[in-house]
C-alpha cells in the first residue's frame, strides 16, 4: 500500500511539474513579443475606393472594417479618399468612431496634391506647409502617429540644391508636428526621393527629431521611363535607421512562378521583381518592430485577394524568421 501511494505521489508530482512547465512555456510564448504588426495601406483598395471601372465599389468609411474582416488591426489613410474632410469634425469624427468599433488604430495619414515641399518659391514652400497643417491636425484627432509627404522640389534644380529646399520644408512641417506630437515621414515616391543617399542626406539637413522615412518596397525607380532603378534591397538598408514607425510593403502579382516569397510587377515599362524574405529579413535585422503596411498594386488578383496574399507572406515569414 505504501509503495501504490508513493508511486501515486511520484506520478502526481511529474503531472504537476510538467503542467507548470508546459504553462511557463504558453506564457513565455505568449509574452514574445511579435517580430512586427501588419496594417493596411488605404492605397490597396484604391481601386474600389476611387470607383474605377471595373473594380467593386467602396466607401472609405467602411476602411476600418475591411481590415478588421482581413484580420488587420491597423490602418493607412490616404488623404484622397477623403481629401475635402481633412476639417470636418463630424466626418473625422464618424472615422474614429468606426475606428474605436473595429478595435483597429489609425496609424498615418499619407497626404498628396497639397504642393512641393521644396518649391524654390519661398512663398509657395510656406503655402505648402500651411497645406498640410490640416492634415496634422485630422492626424492627431484620429490617433495617429504620422502624416505621410513627399520630399518633391523642381527637378530642373541640382540634386544638392533640392535637397536644401526639400529640407526647409520638412523642417518646417516638423516643427508643426512636433506641437501635435505627430512625426513627418517621408516616402520613396520617385525622381531623387527614391535614391538612398539623397533621401537620407534630406533627413540630415532637415535635422528634426520628428522628420522620418515611410521606405516603399518598390518605390525605387528614380527615372522609371529611362528605366534608371536604385538598389531597392541597397535602398530599404540605408532607409532603416530613418524608419518611425511605419513602412509600406508593396506587392503586385504573386505566384508568378518566380519563387514562394517573389512579388513581381509585370507591366510593361514598370517591370520589377521584389524578394520579399530578403526585404523582410533586412527590416527584422534593424530590429525593427512596427507595423508594416501591406499597399498591393497587382494586377492578377482582385484587390482583397492580393490583400490576403500579402499578408499570408508576411504571416510565413514572421514564422519563418523568428
Amino acid at each position: 500500500m505504501s509503495s501504490t501511494i508513493n508511486n501515486r505521489r511520484n506520478f502526481l508530482k511529474l503531472a504537476t511539474t510538467a503542467a507548470a512547465a508546459s504553462f511557463a512555456g504558453v506564457a513565455r510564448a505568449a509574452a514574445k513579443e511579435p517580430l512586427f504588426k501588419i496594417s493596411l495601406a488605404e492605397w490597396s483598395l484604391n481601386k474600389g475606393m476611387l470607383k474605377r471601372p471595373g473594380a467593386e465599389p467602396l466607401e472609405h468609411l467602411d476602411f476600418a472594417k475591411i481590415a478588421r474582416g482581413l484580420g488587420i488591426d491597423g490602418v493607412e489613410y490616404v488623404n484622397q479618399m477623403f481629401f475635402d474632410k481633412a476639417e470636418d469634425k463630424t466626418y473625422l469624427g464618424e472615422m474614429k468612431t468606426r475606428q474605436e468599433g473595429e478595435g483597429v488604430k489609425g496609424l498615418l495619414i499619407m497626404c498628396d496634391r497639397e504642393g512641393n515641399l521644396g518649391d524654390p518659391d519661398e512663398v509657395k514652400r510656406k503655402k505648402t506647409v500651411e497645406n498640410h497643417l490640416k492634415w496634422l491636425d485630422a492626424a492627431a484627432f484620429l490617433g495617429c502617429h504620422s502624416i505621410r509627404v513627399n520630399a518633391a522640389s523642381d527637378a530642373k534644380l541640382s540634386a544638392d540644391e533640392q535637397q536644401k529646399l526639400a529640407a526647409d520644408g520638412l523642417h518646417q512641417l516638423c516643427v508643426e508636428g512636433d506641437k501635435r506630437d505627430l512625426f513627418v515621414v517621408v516616402e520613396n515616391h520617385g525622381g531623387l526621393s527614391s535614391n538612398g543617399k539623397w533621401l537620407t542626406a534630406v533627413m540630415k539637413s532637415a535635422d528634426h527629431a520628428r522628420v522620418g522615412i515611410l521606405p516603399d518596397f518598390g518605390n525605387f525607380y528614380t527615372n522609371r521611363d529611362a528605366g534608371e532603378l536604385y538598389n531597392p534591397y541597397l535602398g530599404l538598408r540605408e532607409f532603416m535607421p530613418w524608419v518611425k514607425q511605419a513602412m509600406s510593403a508593396k506587392a503586385y502579382d504573386w505566384d508568378t512562378g518566380a519563387g514562394k516569397f517573389y512579388t513581381e510587377d509585370r507591366r510593361e515599362g514598370r517591370e520589377m521583381t521584389l524578394d520579399y524574405e530578403r526585404l523582410i529579413g533586412i527590416v527584422v535585422k534593424s530590429g525593427y518592430k512596427g507595423y508594416i503596411g501591406i499597399e498591393y498594386e497587382g494586377q492578377k488578383h482582385s484587390e482583397v485577394d492580393g490583400i490576403k496574399r500579402t499578408k499570408q507572406a508576411l504571416d510565413e515569414l514572421a514564422l519563418m524568421l523568428s
